[in-house]
């Protein structure tokens, strides 16, 4: 039997939860037209993509509530659900449904009459239901006044709010765009942020970080290091956040970022490195193997990449991960790889040579190639 599928935008944006969300209006603006909100709302959403129906939701909020902004944003406030839980550390998040509030105010609040009611309104809303998109047409309209709240932020007791002062500073956010801050200003506000303990904050801070490397990676790094240096956060947060902060910098073999992580240049030698079938067959596997030799104690990142040739000759090239290990002097390691070679949606296999690559710690070792038959 075929099942239904289901669409996320369906399971965020549904009557049931708009009728909840209208019954949370009703119950605290006892004028406002419940039912004549929900049929007018929803009876739209078959032609709306998922952030449609937030821009809509919003323009029914307009519609509904009094003209006046203050008094329509109140109203907001006032039927919002509790606080979530300012103790846990993760996993606290309340319903999507309260997104159109951040449109409302980011389109019809971020004006001079209205700024510190609007960014107020939103740290109040952000305890319940995360707000970081909100935040951006207000970073980009008033940097210097917005940037305030956001410093202040950082310190809150609440860690959804200190949360939200990272992810909103974000220079690269998904959906809702870029914002050009200063590499320093953002830098300056995460240094409240890094000493945090909770996985929410910290990983919102990682995230920010990683964005902010590939603007300028030297500054990130010396930002992590001098944070390392400082002792101010536990040793397994330390290393979560400089892991993942540097993700996009360790893929790209940047040596630094290595360093930071203590993956420096190797003392090893690589034998009897094999490539157990030199013709492979399309959804059978690439195996090779090769031992390694370490000539002092040390951390090594052991990685390959495929170089797979593509219809007009040229090279299209992916890494993988093998491993990471601690090696004392003079241990010898085996390594043993299967790499699975299946039809891909993103790249056709052709019929030609290709080669795979060892490197270790960002230096190549070995390259060999292999043939692939797709039949």
């Amino acid at each position: 039997m075929s099942q239904e599928k289901i669409i996320l935008k369906d399971i965020l944006f549904n009557i049931e939860k708009v009728s909840l969300f209208a019954e949370n209006i009703k119950r605290v603006h006892w004028d406002f037209q419940e039912e004549k909100y929900v049929q007018e709302t929803v009876n739209k959403f078959p032609e709306l993509e998922l952030k449609q129906r937030i821009y809509h939701m919003k323009d029914m909020l307009k519609k509904y509530l009094p003209d006046d902004y203050k008094t329509a944003v109140n109203i907001m406030l006032e039927s919002l659900p509790t606080e979530l839980d300012s103790n846990k550390t993760d996993d606290d998040f309340w319903s999507f449904i309260l997104s159109p509030y951040w449109e409302y105010i980011a389109e019809f609040g971020c004006n001079e009459n209205y700024l510190d009611f609007s960014l107020e309104s939103l740290e109040i809303i952000t305890k319940r239901f995360s707000m970081e998109f909100s935040i951006r047409p207000f970073l980009k309209k008033y940097p210097k006044e917005t940037l305030k709240y956001v410093k202040k932020w950082s310190t809150d007791d609440n860690y959804h709010v200190r949360r939200f002062a990272s992810e909103g500073i974000r220079p690269n956010l998904p959906w809702w765009g870029k914002v050009d801050l200063w590499v320093e200003i953002t830098l300056k506000i995460l240094d409240n942020l890094y000493i945090d303990s909770t996985q929410y904050v910290l990983r919102s801070v990682a995230n920010n970080l990683n964005d902010i490397t590939k603007i300028d990676a030297n500054a990130v790094i010396n930002r992590l290091l001098a944070w390392k240096n400082l002792w101010n956060q536990n040793e397994k947060n330390m290393l979560f956040l400089i892991t993942h902060s540097l993700r996009t910098q360790i893929k790209s073999g940047n040596p630094k970022a290595l360093q930071l992580l203590g993956f420096y240049m190797p003392d090893i030698k690589i034998e009897q490195f094999n490539i157990n079938t030199r013709e492979v067959k399309l959804w059978n596997s690439l195996e090779f193997n090769f031992n390694i030799i370490s000539n002092i104690s040390q951390k090594l990142l052991i990685n390959y990449k495929i170089y797979f040739v593509m219809s007009n000759g040229k090279l299209s090239e992916k890494i993988f991960n093998i491993s990471k290990k601690n090696l004392s002097k003079w241990e010898v390691i085996k390594i043993q790889k299967k790499h699975p070679l299946k039809s891909m949606t993103t790249k056709k296999l052709y019929n030609w040579e290709h080669f795979v690559e060892i490197f270790i710690n960002w230096e190549i070792f070995w390259k060999k190639s292999f043939e692939f038959i797709s039949k």
